[in-house]
């Protein structure tokens, strides 16, 4: 199906996955039980959507097993697709070996695009390095049989003469789909139509694009992008997800269906999606979107706290909201570090850390942020 753009040229509909169950579940503070994964991805497949975009993995033993096996039955390993880190090659190699153990089919892979983000996580900006490592790890995800997804994560801060090359590698690699990824929310839908553009042009190309929610035009940005010639938009459910969150799927569907006629999809299960999402994320009755909603600037991955300039649109002190730790049972050391600096509370990190953790699992995963991470400080210290 095709709908008119503004000059009256045709634009193809494009298609949908939702993230929720792997960037939400992410989410600082929100972890998804396997019975929220097929409660939802159920309900996704109903209303029309693709792809279920589940877990993560990185190796061997991951965190996610039970949400990716639950999706896997509920919709089928066809109806899911699952992200794998990309460090180096023998980490890759590690983490196809757990994703074949669950029975993934599709895989997205995350490779840090930018400059700044590449130098972080992959320890070289190096653009020749990023290509080898792309092309490396699609390669030995096509010989296994999988369908394989490659993201630019901050894609959307990566230069034309950077990110097309990248995104070309990855295609004469044998790439199914390249995904961008909006991390940092910096891009009006005029500037994302230029660089979906740009990606549109590569011979054999396929484009998703994923964008975040800070300044409001997640929505937006994702019509633009189909606009431009992408034919994948990723959403979740209500919106939720890191850095102020997604597009939104309601909002999405309901877009397509009054400006463009998209009857496609069923719209009748939105609105109990929400609920499920909601109350799995343990988020209240509502999740309020953009700079200005307590989980914006929150985190639960000690790079993103230490390094908040790289994943951050504006800092958290422009707006009056404030950095934070929000989370449950993925609670590591240097979290801690972060939470007691400057508090005047001293403890042993190797000690009290575990000790907590253990808490955590015999309290039924309360949440965690900044104060109440001091205070059991505290209680430590007055234990021992």
């Amino acid at each position: 199906m095709q709908f008119a753009g503004e000059e009256g040229g045709p634009v193809r509909l494009p298609r949908l996955s939702d993230a929720t169950l792997r960037d939400s579940a992410h989410m600082a503070g929100v972890e998804f039980a396997p019975k929220d994964a097929s409660a939802i991805a159920d309900l996704l497949v109903k209303t029309g959507v693709e792809l279920v975009e589940v877990g993560m993995v990185s190796g061997p033993g991951s965190k996610d097993a039970d949400l990716v096996l639950a999706t896997h039955e509920a919709v089928g390993p066809d109806r899911s697709m699952t992200l794998v880190v990309v460090r180096d090659r023998q980490q890759v190699a590690k983490a196809l070996d757990e994703a074949e153990r669950l029975g993934v089919r599709h895989i997205m892979y995350s490779i840090p695009t930018s400059e700044q983000h590449a130098k972080l996580k992959l320890g070289s900006p190096s653009p020749k390095f990023l290509q080898t490592l792309a092309r490396s790890a699609i390669a030995q995800a096509k010989e296994r049989g999988f369908h394989v997804t490659f993201s630019g994560e901050d894609g959307a801060r990566t230069p034309k003469e950077r990110l097309v090359p990248y995104v070309t590698a990855g295609f004469e690699a044998g790439a199914d789909r390249f995904r961008l990824a909006e991390t940092v929310a910096c891009l009006s839908p005029w500037q994302m139509e230029e660089v979906i553009a740009d990606l549109t042009a590569i011979d054999g190309s396929e484009i998703e694009i994923h964008s975040h929610n800070m300044l409001g035009m997640a929505v937006a940005n994702s019509l633009a992008a189909v606009r431009a010639g992408a034919r994948w938009i990723s959403a979740t459910v209500g919106g939720i997800g890191e850095r102020g969150g997604n597009a939104p799927l309601a909002e999405l569907l309901t877009s397509l269906r009054v400006i463009h006629g998209d009857t496609r999809f069923d719209l009748s299960h939105l609105t109990e999606l929400s609920r499920l999402a909601l109350t799995g994320a343990r988020l209240g009755n509502a999740f309020q979107s953009g700079p200005t909603a307590p989980h914006a600037f929150a985190y639960e991955l000690p790079g993103q706290l230490t390094h908040p300039e790289a994943y951050e649109t504006v800092p958290a002190e422009l707006v009056g909201n404030r950095r934070d730790v929000r989370v449950r049972t993925r609670l590591t050391a240097p979290l801690v570090r972060w939470a007691l600096q400057d508090s005047g509370v001293f403890v042993d990190l190797d000690v009290f850390t575990p000790w907590l953790v253990r808490r955590q699992e015999e309290g039924g995963r309360l949440l965690l942020d900044r104060d109440t991470i001091r205070k059991a400080a505290i209680d430590f210290q007055a234990s021992v």
